[in-house]
């Protein structure tokens, strides 16, 4: 029972800090509260089928607990990261290809349909399952229990172990994994300041090259009136002296 509390407890926490991520996302990147909640339901189901994995998975394991729980985690937070962006990677592009348009992560039409919210979720749920098959094939090497003594080595006291390896390492390593996998799987807008009206910009354009072309056009007549000016002044010069030649 205090497993399950506590594992409801670290996910309650990790999911707390989504809630602040969302609010720290520039504004035209702040995803409504349906999208950010078909976001972020997907780590959620995932995280419950991962936690029944492992309750089922632990009792098969022959060896320290300590070790199982926190080489876990470290292996969730490193190569199975690199699994989930590489299968999320690979199903857009496949969504861009096939035209397959409701396993494109992030996406869920307009307006926003909840059957791509399930095949997201599902094929999420894959990439979670492989990612623990993948690391319940790797913990059954036997250098971990090396790795895991070289981890708490600084750590005397066994409360404090406990603590560090119940607590403190999951938290973390959660609310890591939570953020960086909510990255993956959100849109990511391709603005990077505030959105510009396509017709307000055209206009300012055709604005810019109308002064620009009567700018032009008053140059060219300024040069035409100096070149008049001093036609002018020559030819008034040239008045000035013949009345004094006629004179003489």
């Amino acid at each position: 029972m205090f497993g399950w509390f506590l594992q409801v407890l670290l996910a309650a926490l990790a999911f707390t800090c989504l809630i602040l991520k969302r609010f720290c996302e520039p504004p035209y990147e702040r995803r409504p509260w349906l999208i950010w909640f078909y976001d972020t339901s997907k780590q959620g189901m995932g995280a419950l089928v991962i936690h029944l994995a492992n309750v089922y998975l632990a009792t098969k394991f022959q060896g320290d607990p300590c070790t199982w729980y926190i080489i876990n985690f470290l292996l969730d937070s490193s190569i199975g990261l690199g699994i989930i962006y590489v299968g999320i990677r690979v199903s857009q592009y496949l969504s861009r290809v096939r035209r397959w348009e409701a396993i494109n992560f992030g996406e869920y039409g307009k307006p926003p349909s909840v059957n791509a919210w399930v095949a997201q979720c599902c094929l999420y749920v894959l990439l979670m399952v492989i990612v623990k098959i993948c690391i319940t094939l790797l913990i059954q090497l036997d250098f971990w229990d090396d790795v895991r003594d070289f981890i708490l080595s600084p750590i005397v006291n066994p409360k404090v172990e406990v603590v560090v390896v119940m607590l403190v390492i999951p938290f973390f390593i959660n609310a890591l994994m939570f953020w960086v996998t909510d990255n993956f799987l959100m849109r990511r807008s391709s603005r990077r300041g505030h959105p510009v009206d396509p017709s307000l910009l055209q206009r300012v354009k055709v604005r810019y090259r109308k002064i620009k072309r009567e700018k032009r056009d008053d140059s060219e007549s300024d040069v035409l009136l100096s070149a008049d000016e001093e036609l002018l002044g020559t030819n008034g010069s040239l008045q000035q002296r013949l009345p004094s030649v006629m004179i003489t």
